[in-house]
């Protein structure tokens, strides 16, 4: 042990009654049950041991100290009268002989009750968060976080990967977020931007002749907040392989993550190799996401024509796509139905419709005066009995697979039989469109990753170059990891090929010199001989948030911003000094209103 201390407080047992000891840590608690009888809380970084002081001289002198206070407590080790056996010491007390103060506590009301910080306002425990992470309950997140990231890089070593770590102060490149900007004092007027991600980089890496490598990556981006998404900063555990596929890619996945979920993870049951892989298209259609938690039993069916012509108007509207999920073996009331499809509103922006079969086999409730004309037909094709619930969307195709992706999601959760929740369910979402029409620009764009290899390589865009086939049917080499409706991460099998990358960009309006001007080291870099390369990266904060059954991942981040990316304890962002902006030849205007 350290110097100041011969034990910590979460190591003495019953073995050590009757040995001097030296403990240190933080006064928890101190009950005093009489002028010569307390017994204190002593809690470090490993436990709680009881410090039990039975004279006048050692109760007054703990009685003078602030609770949460740094104290170091000399004393013998003795066998508790009444032991605790949810304490790991709680066989045992120490009976102090001395107790001095390493650090005051100058403040007798803390801003919340250490082990019931999590009780507290979430902007109070971010400003206070040094308080918050004695809270052994908070601790513990950050401890999984320590556990998870050392399991994971010992995997991908023993895989073959070698860690280097990449550039922080890059160049600012297109790749879907904001950057962060970062002024060059000695280039007045240009800037630096922190990595969105390694992206350009591992892969200059496997044209440079690395053949596998990761690394534990901080990633920054300047977007909004969300429960599974920290604004900010955020990890990934970054990896590219040189000469590999697809099939690579998964091979180590596979392999690397499901025993650390089951070892770390609040679920001991994990899926193995291989993975369900469920195409991007059929994704949507059966399920109502790209991201499906497979732990649910529900999907959904087209439902457009089936619907069509029975009166009811947004089924009726001339672009209506109708989804429709169904739900056997129902019994829940009219109550439980209206709760359910209005946080399914609320997630999703459109008001879902139902109907039930009751025990009779009725059709009733919901928009049952508009289905029942047709019972027979609509009976038949859903294959519909009784004790049976039918939820259905309307609207746009993208709007309509949103509103039932989020009825499945809703409706699979509270209902019991519906939902095998104790386990982490993985899944590959495969077969990614390469390109969209654009919502603002009517255009032809890229779907998602625009270095990602289109299948079929540069004969499959010359072809839609000439007309011979819609460039909207036009795969990529690219594939998300999910795991319980969460994305944990994406990945591709990448564009290596200068001449494929600028057919690819020249589909979207881009010439040849827009991508040099764009990523003139990744163009130049394939100019001399790459590899077939492919890659994925995991989120880190979303996996541990998984592992540890956290709701929002700024419980499993050490110091988090608040969803307004404000840090609350360190004041940032803040204002500078005039002569920091001169020095970096910075003017601010007045951006008040």
């Amino acid at each position: 042990m350290t110097q100041s201390r011969t034990n910590n407080c979460g190591e003495l047992r019953i073995g050590d009654a009757g040995k001097k000891v030296t403990l240190c840590g933080w006064l928890e608690n101190d009950r005093e049950v009489g002028s010569n009888l307390s017994f204190i809380v002593l809690r470090d970084f490993y436990g709680t041991t009881q410090i039990t002081a039975d004279t006048e001289e050692m109760v007054n002198a703990f009685k003078a100290i602030n609770k949460e206070s740094t104290i170091q407590v000399e004393g013998t080790v003795r066998e508790r009268s009444s032991k605790n056996p949810k304490l790991a010491t709680g066989d045992i007390e120490v009976v102090p002989e001395k107790v001095t103060v390493l650090g005051k506590c100058t403040h007798e009301a803390l801003p919340f009750e250490i082990n019931h910080s999590r009780e507290a306002d979430e902007s109070v425990r971010l400003k206070y968060r040094y308080l918050d992470l004695r809270n052994p309950e908070v601790k513990k997140n950050i401890i999984l976080r320590s556990q998870v990231i050392k399991a994971l890089r010992q995997s991908m070593e023993d895989h073959g990967f070698m860690e280097i770590t990449t550039p922080i102060l890059t160049a600012s490149s297109p790749e879907g977020a904001r950057d962060y900007l970062v002024p060059a004092r000695k280039h007045p007027g240009e800037f630096y931007a922190l990595p969105q991600a390694p992206q350009q980089f591992k892969q200059l890496l496997m044209v440079s002749g690395i053949d596998r490598y990761f690394q534990i990556a901080p990633c920054f981006r300047d977007e909004d907040a969300r429960g599974d998404r920290s604004p900010g900063e955020f990890y990934q555990l970054d990896m590219e392989m040189a000469f590999a596929t697809q099939e690579d890619v998964f091979d180590v996945m596979e392999d690397v993550l499901p025993p650390v979920f089951e070892k770390f993870g609040t679920y001991d049951r994990s899926t193995k190799a291989p993975f369900v892989r469920i195409p991007y298209l059929t994704a949507l259609e059966k399920y109502g996401t790209d991201k499906p938690d497979l732990r649910i039993d529900l999907t959904a069916t087209d439902a457009t024509d089936l619907m069509k012509g029975l009166g009811f108007g947004p089924f009726d509207a001339e672009d209506a796509v109708v989804k429709a999920c169904v739900i056997t073996d129902f019994h829940e009331s009219r109550k439980f139905i209206d709760k359910g499809c209005d946080d399914v509103e609320v997630i999703s922006g459109a008001k879902p419709y139902w109907f039930r079969i009751d025990e009779n086999g009725e059709i009733v409730g919901g928009i049952a005066k508009f289905v029942k004309p047709a019972a027979d037909k609509i009976k038949e094709a859903l294959d519909l009995h009784e004790n049976t619930l039918v939820v259905l969307s309307a609207g746009k195709k993208s709007q309509a697979q949103k509103t039932i992706g989020s009825v499945i999601k809703t409706f699979g959760a509270r209902l019991p039989g519906h939902m095998d929740k104790e386990q982490y369910q993985f899944l590959w979402i495969v077969d990614f469109p390469m390109y969209e029409i654009g919502e603002e620009s009517g255009e032809l764009e890229f779907c998602h990753n625009p270095f990602s290899m289109p299948k079929g390589g540069l004969e499959t865009l010359e072809k839609a170059e000439r007309g011979e086939i819609d460039p909207l049917t036009i795969m990529a080499d690219q594939y998300d990891l999910v795991v319980n409706g969460v994305e944990l991460s994406s990945g591709a099998v990448r564009n290596h090929d200068p001449e494929i990358m600028v057919k690819a960009f020249e589909l979207v309006r881009l010439t040849e010199r827009d991508v040099q001007q764009k990523f003139p080291a990744l163009y130049n870099a394939f100019s001399y001989g790459a590899p077939p390369h492919a890659g994925i990266a995991p989120g880190i904060d979303r996996m541990v948030m998984l592992l540890a059954g956290e709701d929002s991942i700024r419980e499993i981040i050490p110091f988090p911003m608040n969803k307004n990316a404000a840090d609350l304890m360190m004041g940032a962002p803040g204002k500078v000094t005039d002569a920091q902006l001169k020095e970096l030849h910075i003017q601010v205007t007045d951006v008040t209103e």
